[in-house]
């Protein structure tokens, strides 16, 4: 956009400036580290303060649908990391941070990390539903990746054991915080899955802070999770805490003593139900029986089956009706094909075929002659007409001309008849056709000769 010889009112100005900040895609989504002063939070909700460092400073105001997600109540001093747009408040002018999303700094480094990890594994497909394995409905081994020291791996077993007493609990030791924490992790997931020993493993570990739960946003653990054949069940921290390795795994559990009872039926529950089953199919086999016994019980009180004799003669006797019907049929059938045979016989010999066919065959003998004389003539007249043709052309060929005396010239080197004096120079080299061979000349001289 050009201003040259344009004035512009200051809110033209301020809008466009508004837009040439708002259409930078690098000032869209900004990460913005510093200080907080002059904070004040309005009674709508909405929170308004300067964002300092050591030489520059920015306002900014963070809306109440956006504060309501804060894990902390910002005041002045405050270090915190801030993402947001920026914009410009036409009503002052001013340059203002619009902020979305805000965390005490060093909290808030961590935070980035995981949004951007988040962001590359989600957009790799790693967290696809059509990912997830179903678990299995009665697991016989459970394995379990966590501390051996901490609540988690007790709450765990001892969850299991109430709820589903015949598993067998397979714990891999493994530290959850600190440098080595993510690699173990990883390495005893493999090594579940390289074993093939369990049905269903649980990954976690017990509450704490976001540092404390960082072993479980790391990328290696989220592969490693990924990569499972078996179904990964994650159980980190409390309800609230959402790590990498929940949106990974194939069921996500709100805490350790959940994800137990995620993996493992109540055994009482499930024998209660195979009681109320097994009573319903004896119920259902009884109504079944029954109904079949009454089915048994009126066939035998059927006619046919209270004298069955008097019902076997009767059938008898039909078999014997039938088997005369049958006699009666076949023979009048047989005696019309009889008659149709005689009438077709005196047919046949009312035309006389032995005569018809020496006469056929005595035909055949004359257009057999016929066609071989007609063939015979036609081939010499055909022969004829081609050696007269033959004779023509050869008459015509440059070959017998060229016996008379005549030549045919060339350039030497090509396969151009010279047909004109013009054609050449003295110097040329030409090659000369004869009927016999061939000779190649130079030209020492050219005349041309008169039409007359």
């Amino acid at each position: 956009m050009h201003f040259k010889r344009q004035a512009l009112s200051v809110t033209e100005l301020v809008r466009y400036l508004r837009t040439v900040l708002e259409e930078d895609e690098g000032l869209f989504s900004v990460w913005v580290r510093g200080e907080i002063s002059n904070f004040h939070h309005h009674v709508r909700g909405h929170m308004y303060f300067t964002l300092k460092d050591e030489n520059s400073r920015i306002r900014a105001v963070m809306f109440s649908g956006n504060n309501r997600r804060l894990r902390f109540m910002p005041r002045d001093g405050d270090r915190v990391l801030a993402r947001g747009y920026v914009s410009v408040y036409e009503r002052d002018g001013l340059v203002q941070l619009y902020v979305l999303e805000m965390h005490p700094d060093g909290v808030g480094e961590l935070y980035v990390a995981f949004q951007r990890l988040k962001e590359k594994l989600e957009a790799e497909g790693l967290f696809a539903s059509e990912l997830k394995k179903p678990l299995p409905f009665l697991p016989r081994r459970i394995g379990v990746v966590t501390s051996p020291g901490g609540a988690a791996v007790r709450d765990i077993i001892t969850t299991l054991r109430r709820r589903f007493p015949i598993a067998r609990i397979l714990i891999y030791p493994v530290p959850v915080q600190g440098e080595e924490a993510p690699r173990a992790i990883a390495e005893a997931l493999e090594l579940v899955n390289r074993r093939n020993e369990v049905d269903v493993v649980i990954v976690g570990r017990g509450g704490g802070s976001l540092e404390e739960l960082w072993a479980f946003n790391e990328e290696v653990v989220a592969r490693s999770i990924h990569r499972s054949q078996i179904p990964v069940v994650s159980a980190v921290g409390h309800e609230t805490d959402v790590t990498i390795s929940d949106l990974v795994a194939d069921v996500r559990a709100a805490t350790p003593t959940a994800a137990a009872e995620l993996v493992a039926p109540a055994l009482q529950d499930l024998e209660d139900r195979l009681a109320e089953l097994a009573g319903r199919l004896v119920r259902s086999l009884e109504k079944l029986l029954n109904r079949k016994r009454e089915r048994l019980q009126a066939l035998k009180n059927r006619p046919a089956f209270r004298h069955p004799r008097v019902r076997l003669e009767q059938q008898n006797q039909r078999l014997d009706q039938l088997a005369w019907d049958l006699h009666r049929s076949f023979r009048a059938r047989l005696d019309w094909k009889r008659s149709e045979l005689e009438h077709l016989v005196s047919r046949l010999a009312a035309r006389r075929p032995a005569e018809r066919i020496s006469a056929l065959r005595e035909r055949l003998g004359r257009l057999e002659r016929a066609c071989a004389a007609g063939m015979i003539h036609l081939l010499r007249s055909r022969r004829a007409l081609w050696e007269n043709r033959v004779g023509k052309l050869d008459s015509l060929s440059p070959l017998k001309v060229m016996r008379r005396g005549y030549s045919l010239v060339y350039r030497y080197g090509e396969n151009r008849l010279i047909q004109s004096v013009s054609e050449v120079e003295p110097g040329d080299l030409i090659r000369v056709r004869f009927a016999d061979g061939r000779i190649d000349c130079q030209v020492w001289g050219r005349e041309a000769l008169s039409d007359e």
